[in-house]
């Protein structure tokens, strides 16, 4: 039986998901600069295909150059102007803070995700969590979300097991539309 508590959802992280990271050392830096915010091949048709199957797209993002003073919030901002004149997203979550700052916003923590779904009336049990981290896992995790790593090779290890990897974020969309056609909620 479908869940009756709100809409599902896809959580997508931004970073290595929708646009390329920078990947040094086997681990990904975000854009600093919006010359430098180049969206993937596959992040148009994959959010198209998911607004087709009737899912609300939230972006949850942690961005601590912000907070570290790396980059100005206002580089940010247009990214994700630009993200949303390019892609169907029905909102941006962003935690600005440092790794240092002990934050609620930051993923692994839930802040963001408990914000949507108050905002947009989800249901987090019946909503999927899509990212390349270990971090994006986690959140997803805590909030029964059903969870897609996009695996890109990167050196840092899990600290859980996420529910599917894949290797795109097209796979992950493949991977969502069969769970919504069998027509049960993702986590009974």
């Amino acid at each position: 039986m479908l869940s009756e508590m709100g809409k599902r959802a896809v959580f997508l992280d931004r970073d290595g998901v929708l646009n390329r990271a920078t990947v040094c050392e086997g681990k990904p830096y975000a854009p600093r600069c919006l010359q430098e915010f180049e969206l993937l091949a596959d992040a148009l048709p994959a959010t198209m295909a998911l607004r087709k199957a009737g899912l609300i797209i939230v972006v949850v993002t942690n961005q601590p150059d912000v907070g570290n003073g790396l980059v100005h919030k206002s580089v940010v901002e247009e990214m994700h102007d630009c993200l949303r004149g390019s892609v169907p997203v029905d909102a941006i979550k962003v935690c600005y803070h440092g790794q240092k700052d002990n934050c609620i916003c930051r993923k692994p923590r839930t802040a963001m995700l408990e914000e949507a779904a108050r905002e947009l009336d989800l249901d987090l049990p019946g909503s999927f969590m899509v990212g390349d981290r270990w971090s994006d896992m986690e959140a997803g995790k805590r909030q029964g979300c059903y969870t897609i790593l996009i695996d890109r090779g990167y050196s840092e290890a899990l600290r859980g097991e996420p529910d599917v990897v894949v290797g795109s974020l097209t796979d992950a969309v493949g991977v969502i539309l069969t769970e919504l056609s069998k027509g049960t909620d993702v986590k009974t």
